[in-house]
């Protein structure tokens, strides 16, 4: 009788993000896994020594793919705002997959190339070294926390699209002026979380490297190894 087939690691990905995309990493199991690949779950703890570790390594794909398509060009901002446009459009394609990016993280190969690009870019704006561990986390947390949101209004069906449209403008249209004045005000301006995601995403992420430039004053840019540079 012939044995079961070998998957490879990147087959067994493959299979996971398929599963992923159809539901999320709570209801997510090894077990399933191995039921679509028509395995028993050890087979696949060869792979991976669990299921955390299989849900960073699916996440870390779409941040190689990301970075398959980035190319460093411009000033250190440019640099940044071009690579998390990148992040956001390849967690666009497949928007399940941001909430695990965003739960479980990565310590794959793309997610050091995501790391080193940031920290090389902030080197080159001129900011101390000192100053430049703790720049870089607040990046990557507003990055991933903007990404993952616009990814939990992305996946919404259209029925509850336009059910949460409703009440939205249920609650902001018909708020009671004397209990919510500033509201009633604004009503009919207010615009709902989905409205313009990449303008906002880019705003937000604009606004925190202007607070970097600002901290760094009149230092001089430096180029990616550090070294002062000339404009």
């Amino acid at each position: 009788m012939a044995g079961r087939r070998r998957w490879s690691t990147g087959e067994i990905l493959d299979a996971a993000a398929e599963l992923l995309r159809t539901g999320d990493a709570d209801s997510f199991s090894v077990r399933k896994l191995a039921a679509v690949l028509g395995t028993d779950s050890s087979s696949l703890y060869r792979h991976f020594r669990s299921k955390t570790e299989l849900l960073r390594a699916v996440a870390d794909r779409i941040l190689l793919a990301a970075m398959d398509g980035y190319r460093p060009e411009g000033d250190w901002k440019q640099r940044i705002t071009s690579l998390a446009l990148h992040v956001r459009e390849a967690f666009g394609r497949q928007p399940e997959l941001a909430a695990i990016w965003g739960r479980y993280a990565s310590s794959g190969t793309g997610s050091r190339l995501v790391m080193e690009e940031v920290l090389q870019a902030l080197r080159a704006s001129g900011l101390p070294d000192e100053k430049i561990p703790e720049r870089y986390h607040r990046i990557a947390v507003l990055i991933a926390a903007l990404i993952a949101s616009e990814a939990g209004v992305s996946t919404v069906t259209p029925g509850e699209y336009e059910q949460g449209m409703e009440l939205f403008r249920v609650a902001v249209l018909g708020a009671d002026p004397e209990r919510f004045p500033a509201l009633a005000h604004f009503a009919r301006d207010v615009r709902p979380l989905g409205a313009d995601r990449r303008a906002a995403f880019e705003e937000i992420l604009a606004a925190q490297l202007a607070h970097i430039e600002a901290e760094i004053g009149p230092i001089r840019p430096t180029d990616a190894t550090g070294a002062t540079g000339l404009r």
